[in-house]
């Protein structure tokens, strides 16, 4: 594990309690959180990654967003698998430059989008075909963590991850606006994603909320699907046999509750199952990029119109 900080810490307890898994050792660059955290766990502790060289066969890289680049190099360019936590990094060569060493070496690269492991996600498997509208809310009360990047590489990007595995057609056109409001990055946002095969996608994103919301929307033809992440619920309106007098004049109405699952466990087993099957994981280091490059396009937009307004 490199990286204890809050996030960190429940990787490396999920390994930990891993049968078949050995937790190594921890690495942070505060010592001190380090020793507690290898206390806690009956592990090594660390200051330096490097340490780790020769000793480990993969390793968690949950280091501010700027690190992932070059922690992840060192250990590919040594024969480890990587597990790095979104955004994979700052720039597009930089996760190409990952990509590249992964694919020349034959290694695994899995990207820590957590959402693809929610239950209700997994659950859409087979109900969403082909949507036409989206409209994503992603709002969460104010954290000191994360704020190393903009709510879009911090939050929003999970929904445009998981916007673009259900729609499946390469985006056309991009529309955003965004502002900082309490850090000097971008605190809350909003994008209007247009695809090549007609559909559209309306993303919030928020940082500074009074209420913490995960809700997605997704209309396709003859049917309405809500996703509830937080609260692991989904709700199915199709075109049926409904009554007449429903609120939605001959339209089924199903909705399911899924029971609370562990992501991250799902998400960490994943990996060591990709580690030791040799298989490609969930979420490709490729699939990292794709929602990194929209991600960029966002903040690109974002930052070109704050910069005008400044200059009047």
């Amino acid at each position: 594990m490199v990286g204890v900080g809050y996030l960190g810490r429940f990787h490396a307890q999920k390994y930990a309690a891993m049968d078949g898994v050995e937790l190594v050792g921890v690495v942070d660059v505060s010592a001190a959180r380090a020793g507690a955290v290898a206390a806690e766990l009956g592990t090594r502790s660390f200051d330096d990654y490097t340490a780790l060289f020769g000793q480990v066969d993969a390793v968690s890289v949950v280091t501010p967003t700027p690190e992932h680049y070059a922690v992840s190099r060192d250990f590919l360019e040594r024969d480890v698998d990587v597990l790095i936590e979104k955004p994979m990094t700052v720039t597009l060569k930089e996760a190409d430059s990952l990509i590249a060493l992964a694919e020349s070496r034959g290694l695994i690269i899995q990207v820590g989008h957590l959402e693809r492991f929610n239950p209700a996600v997994m659950a859409l498997d087979g109900m969403v075909g082909d949507p036409r509208f989206i409209e994503s809310h992603r709002l969460s009360v104010f954290k000191p963590r994360g704020i190393d990047v903009s709510v879009v590489l911090d939050l929003m990007i999970h929904d445009i991850d998981i916007i673009m595995s259900f729609v499946k057609a390469p985006i056309r056109r991009i529309h955003a606006a965004g502002i900082p409001v309490i850090t000097g990055e971008v605190d809350i946002a909003n994008a209007r994603l247009e695809f090549q095969n007609g559909a559209v996608a309306n993303v919030t994103a928020s940082r500074v909320s009074t209420m913490n919301q995960r809700k997605i929307r997704m209309f396709q033809q003859h049917a309405y699907i809500s996703v509830d992440f937080a609260n692991h619920g989904i709700t199915v309106i199709r075109k049926g046999d409904g009554a007449t007098d429903a609120v939605i004049p001959g339209m089924d109405v199903k909705e399911m509750c899924f029971t609370k699952g562990d992501a991250l466990d799902d998400e960490i087993k994943a990996f060591v199952h990709a580690v030791r099957s040799r298989v490609a994981p969930e979420v490709t280091g490729q699939v990292g990029r794709q929602a990194l490059s929209v991600a960029l396009s966002v903040m690109e937009q974002i930052n070109a119109t704050n910069n005008r307004m400044l200059k009047r």
